[in-house]
């Protein structure tokens, strides 16, 4: 089974160890390295979801524009930070509430499925951005929450997309876009720099 990176809250499943004692960094230095995911051109109205003191997760600043990014979460090792466009909201907010409660990789997949399919949960009805980037944590600056040569991976999510709907592949190869999870509602492609 391909690993999914990027449905879970932004977020990745990662099987790492977490950085429980980790200090949160200001709201100032999580809005810059949460922004710094987005297109130059969508930061400055993008709306920000960071972390409390007490690892939280709350609305740092509003947004103007239809762009919602999401600060590093100060428990995982690898700093990640994605944003996305505001109707995949439900389904990043569903995977986080599945997340917090324990519910397993497969099994939360199960869960957000069984849900779209009965009409609670809602997936947009067409392509929709989400603009990522990861790095090691000892490459990010905890003044700015800037990292330093990030990697970058961008998905287009594109409800029930299949190889044969797009004329991707759906299996990566040689730097090109692919289509990950092809017939699934949360089906996307793939492109990694």
């Amino acid at each position: 089974m391909q690993r999914h990176w990027l449905t879970l809250g932004l977020g990745l499943a990662l099987a790492f160890p977490t950085r429980a004692l980790a200090q949160v960094p200001s709201a100032q230095a999580q809005i810059a390295g949460a922004t710094s995911a987005a297109p130059e051109t969508m930061r400055a109205g993008a709306a920000v979801l960071g972390y409390t003191s007490d690892r939280k997760l709350e609305l740092l600043r509003p947004g103007t524009n239809d762009l919602i990014c999401l600060a590093d979460d100060p428990t995982d090792t690898r700093w990640q930070v994605s944003c996305y466009h505001k109707d995949l909201e439900p389904f990043m907010k569903r995977g986080r509430e599945l997340k917090a409660a324990g519910v397993a990789r497969g099994a939360e997949d199960s869960v957000r499925l069984a849900e779209i399919q009965a009409g609670k949960l809602k997936m947009p009805d067409g392509p929709r951005a989400l603009f990522n980037l990861y790095a090691p944590m000892d490459s990010v600056d905890a003044a700015t929450g800037l990292a330093r040569h990030p990697t970058s991976m961008q998905v287009v999510y594109m409800p029930y997309a299949t190889p044969e709907s797009t004329g991707l592949p759906a299996a990566p190869g040689a730097g090109l876009p692919w289509l990950m999870y092809p017939g699934k509602p949360w089906a996307h492609v793939m492109i990694m720099h």
